[in-house]
């Protein structure tokens, strides 16, 4: 089955018809061969019983070519069938005479359809010298431009050749492009589920071992923590089919919520902005993510007790005092997703110790 596109919608083409329909292409043109036909039926003898049949070989041979051979690779097999061609043509020439040279059109045709383009192009400018040669130097021959219907019945194969090269080069290309967006498609759906899951399960992973300590000092905060345990599970599960899905959205004040709750839940003391309304919509998302990411590794890495988020129109900002057993940027793959994300945007990620004192610095910049 081979496929055309019809409305915006890919319909299926059956092979059976698309060769029926190569099949008929290629009988049309054989309306040309009728002054052959007509110089023969006016022959007489065995010049026109052989001619006729020659000329039926001709045109059944060069149907079947384009029908059959239009992606032959093999020389040898397409020099034969030329040959072939201009033997029947060379038949025909006792019965119709000059008018057998318009059998010469169809075999540069095939000629230049079929071959290597090395060996078609010189084939095909023998036959217009040979097409007007035979014109001029036979006696009683006319020239009814044989060697310009050569020349332009090749030309014209020429830039249909051309064209389905191109059109096959492009289907090439665009299936590289299905598979390329499909593997794009995995890698953010990958980066994602590893931000969203590291984010919840670190913070899981915290109020799990307060709730252990608080279980034989404080029962009802204990609970407390296992019942936030429990809708942390469930968000991080709704955010993974979300992902899945491709419909998951993430929100700057929804991010500094949880940052809060989070750094909470680690002993640290946090200092977030209240609002994210002076950032413009268009960076919300990248600093959203930059907050998330930062402050997962602020809770796992940093032993810190105290992180600060800065947040401006053009740039966000995460700074620890912890002393940090472990560069963050050593973490691997949140924050090369976090570099992803920010050279997507057009902005510049720096991470790396504090020049005005101890701990970690998180700062994404968006240029302009």
């Amino acid at each position: 089955m081979d496929g055309i596109v019809r409305g915006g919608r890919d319909v299926a083409v059956p092979q059976g018809h698309r060769s029926r329909l190569t099949w008929l292409f290629a009988a049309v043109w054989l309306f040309y061969l009728g002054e052959n036909l007509s110089a023969l039926l006016a022959a007489g003898g065995w010049a026109r019983d052989v001619g006729l049949a020659a000329l039926a070989g001709f045109a059944t041979l060069y149907v079947t070519v384009v029908a059959s051979l239009r992606h032959e690779r093999r020389t040898a097999v397409v020099w034969s069938v030329l040959v072939g061609l201009l033997v029947l043509t060379v038949v025909q020439v006792p019965g119709a005479g000059f008018h057998a040279l318009t059998c010469l059109v169809y075999v540069g045709a095939v000629a230049v359809a079929v071959l290597p383009l090395v060996q078609a192009v010189p084939f095909a400018v023998a036959l217009v010298v040979l097409a007007e040669g035979l014109a001029w130097l036979v006696p009683g021959w006319e020239d009814n431009g044989y060697g310009l219907a050569v020349l332009l019945g090749s030309a014209a194969t020429f830039g249909l050749r051309l064209a389905g090269e191109r059109q096959g080069r492009l289907r090439v290309a665009q299936a590289e492009l299905a598979v390329m967006a499909v593997q794009n498609e995995r890698a953010r759906i990958a980066a994602d589920l590893h931000d969203i899951l590291g984010h919840s399960l670190t913070v899981v992973t915290v109020k799990a071992e307060l709730a252990q300590r608080l279980l034989d000092v404080d029962v009802e905060r204990a609970r407390k923590e296992l019942r936030d345990l429990e809708v942390l599970a469930r968000d991080a599960l709704s955010d993974v089919r979300a992902t899945a899905l491709g419909m998951r959205g993430i929100s700057l004040p929804g991010e500094i919520a949880a940052a809060r709750e989070a750094l909470a839940a680690a002993h640290v003391v946090a200092d977030l902005p209240g609002a994210a309304d002076e950032v413009p919509s268009r960076h919300r998302e990248l600093f959203a993510w930059t907050i998330r990411e930062a402050v997962t590794n602020v809770v796992r890495h940093s032993r810190a007790g105290r992180c600060e988020v800065r947040l401006t129109p053009g740039s966000v900002e995460i700074v620890d005092d912890g002393p940090g057993g472990a560069s963050p940027a050593a973490d691997g793959q949140g924050l090369a997703g976090l570099r992803d994300r920010a050279r997507s945007a057009g902005a510049t990620l720096s991470v790396g110790r504090r020049a005005d004192g101890p701990g970690f610095r998180v700062r994404v910049e968006v240029a302009g």
